[in-house]
């Protein structure tokens, strides 16, 4: 069944909503509470993280995969975390394109507490550059090649690929 923020919002009763996201990242912790905070203006939006693994490789490597991961974080947090309003799952991927290139995305899922009601949707994709590409083609995780390339330490839990190619 199709998650629609508006019809959630109607059946709500308290003015408080809770919200797990299956990662103890903070930024994935705060991205939730952000968002949910612009779907549900004017309610107190209570997020906190759990460990919730993705059961999919450190670095998913395709769209389907990376699907799959933010699916498995937000069910493995409501059953790690039972009694919230909504369980948010979300994953980071990459992809090799045709022409010997990389790119980075996103899938973010949405679960209602009741378990049956899901929301999905995918960031844009961003090219990654060559030195990063190679890296994670070796092996190594997006965070971390991040980190090897543009000499930072831990850049998953700050501003992440995205941040560091747009200088955020």
């Amino acid at each position: 069944a199709f998650l629609s923020p508006t019809l959630v919002f109607a059946e709500m009763a308290s003015n408080s909503i809770r919200v797990v996201v299956g990662s103890k990242n903070i930024v994935k912790i705060n991205a939730a509470r952000d968002a949910f905070a612009r779907c549900f203006s004017g309610r107190e939006i209570a997020a906190e993280g759990c460990s919730a693994p993705s059961d999919v490789a450190d670095q998913p490597m395709s769209d389907d995969e990376t699907l799959r991961g933010a699916t498995n974080r937000a069910r493995n947090a409501r059953q790690a975390v039972p009694g919230a309003d909504f369980y948010v799952g979300l994953e980071g991927g990459c992809e090799n394109t045709g022409d010997g290139s990389m790119q980075g995305f996103a899938w973010m899922v949405v679960l209602a507490g009741d378990g049956v009601r899901v929301g999905k949707s995918r960031t844009a994709t961003f090219m990654i550059p060559p030195e990063v590409a190679g890296l994670v083609r070796d092996g190594v995780e997006l965070g971390k090649a991040d980190d090897i390339v543009f000499s930072r330490h831990n850049s998953k839990s700050t501003n992440g690929a995205v941040g560091i190619l747009t200088h955020d």
